[in-house]
């Protein structure tokens, strides 16, 4: 069975920093690229940040430069360093693969406080 399972979530003061990680187990994801999504109550989906199989990084406006998404292929695992919080930062952020079928993690909930 494939899971993507996140961690790393948690409460921070707005200008703080958090980093999440997201385990794959099942199978192996170092030929397909990962991506950081982020839902927050009322609101779409939005792509976070995505990540190559070669390390090629993309983000949304948003996040750019203060945010760092990363892998560990020998661990199956990858991060995302989030810095210089905002409180609409707030969502739940959810780990995705693409590998024919999609995977989803079920979300790590951050809350960035003022």
């Amino acid at each position: 069975q494939v899971q993507l399972v996140e961690s790393g979530g948690g409460l921070v003061q707005a200008g703080g920093s958090l980093r999440l990680s997201c385990a794959a187990s099942g199978r192996s994801f170092s030929s397909n690229a990962m991506a950081w999504y982020r839902q927050s109550p009322g609101k779409q989906r939005e792509l976070v940040a995505v990540i190559g199989s070669g390390g090629t990084t993309t983000y949304a406006d948003s996040v750019k430069g203060r945010f760092t998404i990363s892998r560990d292929n020998a661990k199956n695992t990858v991060y995302l360093q989030m810095n210089s919080l905002k409180p609409e930062d707030t969502a739940v952020y959810l780990c995705h693969a693409r590998a024919g079928l999609l995977y989803w993690g079920q979300g790590t909930q951050v809350t960035v406080s003022s």
